[in-house]
Formats: C-alpha cells, sequence, structure tokens
C-alpha cells in the first residue's frame, strides 16, 4: 500500500500494534540498501507470523549533528537532495508493483532541530507519518514553548514525537540527568506531543557495558503521562530488557547503530576471506608480507568480479542488516 502518511491512519497503526502488545520500532537509514534490507525483514517475518501487513518505520535525522542522514545518502552532501532521494524510494518501494506493497510502511523524520533544520520545518509537514521535533538542546521551559508552537502548526496533520531532555552521546564527556516523572508530566501537558522520548539511561552509541536502561522510571513517567515513551539509544540495550520495554510503557523504538556496526563485522570478515578475489593474487600476497593479512586469507585466486564489485559488498551488508531487523522483529513483535 502507498506510504501511511495521514494523521489518523498512523494512530490506527500505533493503536492496533498496542493492542497486539507490539512495540512499534523505527529503524533509521541512510541509503537504499539499508532501507531495502528493513523491509524485506518486515515481510519475510510478517509472512511468518501471518500478517501480510506488518507495520514499520523506516526514519532519517537531516542536520543532526550526531549524524546527519540526508546529507550522507548521497555524494552530494546536500541535505535536500538526500532527503528527496530518501522520500522517493520509499514512495518506489511502497507502490503497487512493489514486492513490499502489502506492508504498513511509515516515514519518520528524526531529530528534527528547531535551529539546524529551520529550512526543512517550512516545508510541507504532511509528506511525512511523523517527526522528532527536537529542541532538548535549548532551555526547558524554552523546549516546551518552541515544541507546543511546533504542535499548534501541525499537530493536526502529524504525529509529533519531542525530545524532553537530550539524551547524551557516549562518545561524549558530558552525562544528562535523567528525566523525572515530573519534568515528563509538565512537558506533555504544556506541549501536546503525541509521543515523549525521555532520557532513561540510555545513550546513542553506548554499548551495553557503560549504560543502564532504566525500566522501573520508565513505568513511572508512564503512569503520569499514559503510553507514550519513544526510547532512543536501543541499539545498546540487551534483549533481556527489550522484551519487557512494552510493560514498561514503550510504545515505540529508535534504531540504527546496530544496523551499520553489526553488519560492517560480517563485511570485513567476508571481504578478508576473499581478498585476492578482491585485489588478485600480487597486491593479496603483498598485504600479507605486510601482516596485514592472516594465513586464513586467500592469495591465490585471481581476481573476480564476483567479489570485488559493489554489488557484493551491498549483498552482504543486505543480508546482515536483514538479519538484525528480524532478530529486533522477534523481541517486539513476539512479546
Amino acid at each position: 500500500m502507498p506510504l501511511i502518511l495521514d494523521r489518523k491512519q498512523v494512530l490506527q497503526v500505533y493503536s492496533e500494534a498496542a493492542s497486539r502488545r507490539w512495540v512499534l520500532p523505527t529503524f533509521n537509514a541512510e541509503n537504499l540498501t539499508t532501507i531495502e534490507a528493513i523491509l524485506q525483514a518486515t515481510k519475510e517475518y510478517g509472512e511468518r507470523i501471518g500478517v501480510q501487513d506488518a507495520p514499520i518505520i523506516v526514519g532519517i535525522t537531516n542536520n543532526y549533528k550526531s549524524r546527519p542522514q540526508s546529507v550522507y545518502y548521497t555524494h552530494t552532501r546536500k541535505w535536500q537532495v538526500g532527503l528527496r532521494l530518501f522520500m522517493n524510494d520509499l514512495h518506489v518501494l511502497t507502490a503497487a508493483e512493489s514486492p513490499y506493497a502489502k506492508l504498513k510502511v511509515m516515514l519518520h523524520l528524526d531529530h528534527i532541530q528547531w535551529d539546524h533544520d529551520a529550512e526543512l520545518l517550512q516545508w510541507d509537514m504532511r509528506q511525512f507519518s511523523s517527526i522528532m521535533y527536537d529542541a532538548s538542546t535549548l532551555p526547558f521551559d524554552e523546549n516546551i514553548r518552541r515544541t507546543r508552537e511546533f504542535v499548534q502548526r501541525h499537530g493536526d496533520d502529524i504525529l509529533i514525537e519531542g525530545a524532553c531532555d537530550e539524551i547524551a552521546e557516549a562518545t561524549g564527556k558530558d552525562r544528562m540527568a535523567l528525566t523525572t516523572p515530573e519534568m515528563a508530566e509538565r512537558y506533555v501537558h504544556e506541549t501536546g506531543v503525541d509521543i515523549i522520548v525521555a532520557n532513561l539511561g540510555t545513550e546513542h552509541r553506548a554499548s551495553a557495558a557503560n549504560l543502564k536502561y532504566h525500566g522501573d522510571l520508565a513505568k513511572d513517567i508512564s503512569r503520569r503521562v499514559g503510553l507514550r515513551l519513544c526510547l532512543h539509544g536501543t541499539s545498546s540495550v540487551p534483549a533481556e530488557q527489550l522484551r519487557a520495554l512494552f510493560n514498561d510503557g514503550i510504545r515505540k523504538v529508535n534504531i540504527w547503530t546496530a544496523l551499520e556496526r553489526d553488519s560492517s563485522v560480517l563485511l570485513f570478515q567476508k571481504m578478508l576471506e576473499n581478498a585476492s578475489g578482491i585485489v588478485g593474487p600480487d597486491k593479496a600476497k603483498e598485504l600479507a608480507a605486510q601482516k596485514l593479512l592472516g594465513p586464513a586469507a586467500d592469495c591465490d585466486s585471481a581476481a573476480s568480479i564476483d567479489f570485488y564489485t559493489t554489488a557484493f559488498r551491498q549483498e552482504i551488508v543486505f543480508e546482515a542488516m536483514k538479519e538484525i531487523v528480524r532478530r529486533y522483529l522477534e523481541i517486539f513483535y513476539d512479546g
């Protein structure tokens, strides 16, 4: 079916997911291979559980400092070009002739900031299913004011996610205080957002060893604001904790880092295994002499188009990402 962009239809998808006790995942993407891996995994998993029209959210950031994904979508490094291509790719992949036509696909703008994305915020927001309006770098009162104004302008057209306070970067020195239930309640009451991103102890690009997801805090906040929490930093939360998210009041999660991080491991391994097929025996032996290749690496085969093309690399990443998405769907759609 076409992309689900109408607010009422988006809310209906959320309602149906909640009735199944599903947490809706948003997988961010900054290239076509990732988008197709997300959709193919959802299609296959939906068929496995008997849901031909399984829901999925595909997201992208714009000029978000930590990762401007629409900028990286093309080598023009122009967000306007990258974002339009991202949108066009999703429209094509959800059209009637696409194998993904039965899926309920929603398009999410993630971490759209009040200042860096000012030009984008002048676009017709009805082109998107949902948007995370991010004013979290501002003082709390100013964050509330700007978010409330955005909700007043666009809340009748799209689902709006708000950032109550900033989620820290694992690579940074600063650590933000956890969101308090009182803070979350005031934010929701005064802004009118549909979904709230609270700081629950997770961090963007953290590892499981240096974070703590506070499920009890999520429950406390949900008792105050209703079932409207979104978890960021999901890539670094252990699977056993992810399985409890619905009971904690989480209705949506955002995932990106795991897709790129974990697929890179397999790509690296496959390229090492096929070193000579990629660079030829002379170069492979040179690399082995430099101790950059170990004894298990193939250093004798002739270079082959089967190994050195973009298609070879993309297929490895596609299959790896598809498996990663499948594992998350098993958690969020099986409960």
